[in-house]
């Protein structure tokens, strides 16, 4: 492509209509430019391996080959957004490491939030290699009644915002260390590919969890919820660390 900025997709979609409104959404976003539009997977096999494209609308119910399973077969460096006609899938969208997923029928607002994860996503991973990320510290000095406690990052569970303080859990430790913070501060001192926001009371160390249940994690007897507002970027997380059902 001559322009950087720019890019490429292929539609695959096996009703007319609903490709032809997704095409009609590319055709008007300045930074997408379209390689193609099928109607089934294996129609469009050939041509994305011979040229993989950025970002790929995928229908995830489709005959002969669904979406989910064409999902594991496509290039690795092709960024999928299901499109999909009921929200039961869209977890399984998570497994195979999706970016994102779009809900028919599909309004513009919701393509275009979509794409510009997928803009942001590529910007990323095209900065230059001077633009180095920023590094985060093992541990944090956190002030705590009268004194400075240095904190190990790896000890801590997570992190719950009150209203004018933070209960930070620690493991091994039977109470929360207290201090007169807000977790916003907190959370700008903390790596984020370690440490995510799952509810706005809430950060949760991932290297911490063992398990997560119907949208809770489990930190021994208590269950830390995962609000609508934060699960798209938690699960977004998660799916690079998930094994078993997505291309690793």
């Amino acid at each position: 492509m001559a322009n950087t900025d720019m890019l490429t997709c292929t539609i695959i979609d096996d009703e007319p209509l609903a490709a032809r409104l997704l095409e009609s959404y590319v055709r008007k976003t300045p930074f997408l430019s379209l390689a193609g539009v099928y109607g089934s997977a294996l129609e469009a096999l050939p041509a994305l391996q011979a040229q993989p494209v950025n970002v790929l609308f995928l229908d995830i119910q489709m005959p002969e080959l669904s979406g989910m399973e064409f999902s594991r077969i496509v290039p690795r460096e092709t960024r999928i957004i299901f499109t999909i006609a009921f929200e039961q899938y869209a977890l399984d969208s998570y497994k195979v490491n999706a970016l994102d997923y779009l809900l028919k029928p599909i309004s513009y607002a919701d393509f275009l939030q979509s794409v510009r994860k997928a803009e942001d996503w590529f910007r990323l991973l095209r900065r230059p290699a001077d633009d180095a990320p920023k590094e985060y510290p093992e541990s944090l000095f956190i002030k705590t009644e009268y004194k400075l406690v240095q904190v190990e990052l790896s000890s801590i569970l997570y992190i719950e915002g009150l209203k004018d303080y933070v209960k930070i859990h620690l493991a091994d430790e039977s109470h929360p260390l207290l201090s007169l913070t807000s977790l916003k501060a907190l959370e700008e001192n903390l790596p984020p590919d370690r440490f995510v926001r799952v509810h706005r009371s809430f950060i949760v160390h991932l290297d911490q969890i063992k398990s997560i249940e119907r949208n809770r994690i489990v930190f021994g007897k208590e269950y830390i919820p995962i609000s609508d507002s934060y699960r798209d970027r938690f699960y977004e997380v998660l799916s690079r660390r998930t094994i078993g059902a997505g291309r690793g």
